[in-house]
């Protein structure tokens, strides 16, 4: 039985299944590949994964377009390796959590199908948001909302007369379209879905486009209707972060604490979660709905002190407030890895970035709550910026034309060991390719040389996760901030433990003299340098 709440502040390590390891020669990760690396990452001291999408799905948008919630696509397994997967975790200590999509499906979701072949008005249309059109022959869309991978959130079908017929709803792509959870059904559907993976062993759940599922009833008009496909954010009103979205949540916390009854383990819920405020973002992790939510806004927040200070006051203030605590996090599979953000998006570049991101790891690692780290983070990859076109995946480049906040970069995958492509990625014959490609500097991240330089980022990070476990100060708690030089952040950690950031150039007096615990860079006593963060305790 737990007797601690785990996930307060669990570090949860974020597998792209796809690109973490590839265990049959397809150059394709898969769920065999994520056992085979467990003991990488229980070395690297994690608390548990998160996996990505691996259900059957014509993977329009690599698997979060699920044509079978409760079955393994043959490309990552089965259910049995599955289970092997589970089991391995479970002896090593490893929670592992499932990503599941309840906002949409796939186009070919057996459901999906049967709307239509139906007539418009019926049960197996009402699953979804089928609409007649505008116009006297119903040739526009039933309002002006636009998807966030780009055009128009409509298509129209053809009905199964051959005639010109509905419209239905997706706010990502045509090939993803969204439930009515208005739908009594469609709630029943998903309540036998998470029974039958918490059945299977797994401790929790990652959940898509937590704020969407619930569309404003009438449908109308966006006052912006191009503010979900400028900003690729769920920013509109009235399709996002309906009130009646809550009562889900309630239902599913009731539902992972009814497992937690039979055998005292408690299952987790976190919520990809983006709202306009901390102060809405908290609640959704309020004692009875989602034990977490992602805060996105350090991630968002530029390199500045004062920024980042503000973020995190927020944070603790509104979120923390609520009695949960705050899910950090820097990077995903959906963002410009932080080495990029932070530095000059150069091919392989890394210099003033890669200091930046160590630094951020520790000030993210120090902070009250729960972290969770993208794969890769702790090689201190940077974003691959040059993939050519022909190879580029991703939806939003096939949607609009555009490289403008594509993904494929930061979903490039790992490099293992060696000096050329596939690094150890693949265990295929020679020349057996990646799925997507590998650039050369990749070698100079792998994890065999990370491993081997004590200097590398996987040191920083894994040395930090064991003064996370080994220090009472850190992790579940409070912070206070300390007053500091202009550009430096700094604040205490129970009683005695500093962490402090420079976020300028130039080298400044530290907050705390002494020689620090664990430091991102080079740092001489009672000196801390510019893009550096360290951990001091007081007084040494």
């Amino acid at each position: 039985m737990d007797t601690h709440r785990w996930w307060r502040d669990a570090v949860i390590y974020q597998v792209y299944v796809r690109s973490f390891l590839d265990s049959t020669g397809d150059g394709i990760g898969d769920l065999a590949g994520v056992r085979a690396g467990l003991p990488y990452l229980k070395k690297l001291g994690v608390d548990g994964i998160w996996l990505s999408p691996f259900y059957p799905s014509p993977q329009h948008d690599h698997g979060y377009d699920v044509a079978d919630y409760t079955d393994v696509d043959p490309v990552f397994g089965d259910l049995a390796e599955f289970d092997r997967l589970v089991d391995a975790a479970r002896r090593l200590g490893v929670r592992v959590l499932l990503d599941i999509v309840p906002n949409h499906c796939s186009s070919e979701h057996p459901w999906f199908r049967e709307a239509l072949a139906a007539p418009p008005g019926s049960p197996e249309r009402a699953r979804f948001h089928f609409a007649d059109g505008r116009g006297p022959d119903g040739a526009e869309p039933p309002n002006n909302w636009h998807a966030m991978f780009g055009g128009p959130a409509w298509t129209r079908v053809t009905e199964p007369d051959g005639r010109p017929g509905q419209w239905y709803l997706h706010m990502f792509t045509p090939e993803q379209p969204d439930w009515n959870w208005r739908e009594p059904e469609v709630a029943a559907e998903f309540d036998r879905i998470l029974r039958f993976w918490l059945d299977r062993g797994v401790d929790g759940f990652r959940i898509d486009v937590a704020a969407g599922l619930f569309k404003h009833p009438g449908l109308p008009d966006s006052p912006d209707p191009e503010a979900d496909a400028r900003t690729r954010d769920s920013v509109n009103p009235l399709a996002w972060n309906q009130p009646e979205v809550h009562g889900v949540w309630r239902h599913w916390r009731a539902v992972c604490e009814e497992y937690t009854a039979r055998d005292g383990r408690e299952r987790l819920l976190v919520g990809e979660v983006s709202v306009p405020s901390a102060r809405e973002h908290a609640r959704y992790v309020r004692p009875d709905e989602l034990h977490q939510a992602f805060f996105f806004d350090l991630l968002g927040a530029p390199w500045d002190a004062d920024a980042f200070r503000k973020v995190i006051s927020e944070a603790m203030q509104d979120i923390a407030g609520t009695g949960s605590t705050v899910t950090w996090v820097l990077n995903n599979h959906d963002q410009v890895r932080t080495v990029t953000r932070y530095g000059e998006p150069a091919p392989g570049g890394s210099g003033l970035g890669a200091a930046r991101a160590r630094a951020a790891a520790l000030l993210m690692l120090a902070l009250p709550g729960a972290a969770y780290i993208y794969q890769g983070e702790e090689l201190g990859l940077p974003e691959v910026v040059d993939l050519p076109d022909d190879v580029l995946t991703d939806p939003i480049f096939r949607r609009t034309g555009s490289r403008a906040r594509i993904r494929d970069g930061c979903r490039v995958p790992l490099p293992w060991s060696g000096q050329a492509s596939p690094f150890g990625f693949t265990s295929g014959a020679e020349g057996a390719r990646p799925w997507l490609p590998q650039p050369e500097w990749f070698a100079e991240h792998a994890t065999d040389r990370a491993l081997a330089d004590t200097r590398s980022s996987w040191h920083l990070y894994r040395d930090g996760l064991q003064l996370r476990a080994a220090l009472p100060q850190l992790g579940e708690g409070t912070l206070r901030w300390l007053d500091a030089q202009p550009g430096v952040l700094a604040f205490v950690r129970g009683d005695d433990l500093v962490c402090a950031v420079n976020f300028g150039t130039a080298p400044v007096p530290a907050p705390v003299p002494g020689t620090p615990l664990l430091a991102s860079g080079p740092c001489p006593p009672g000196v801390l340098p510019g893009s550096t963060a360290a951990w001091w305790i007081s007084g040494t």
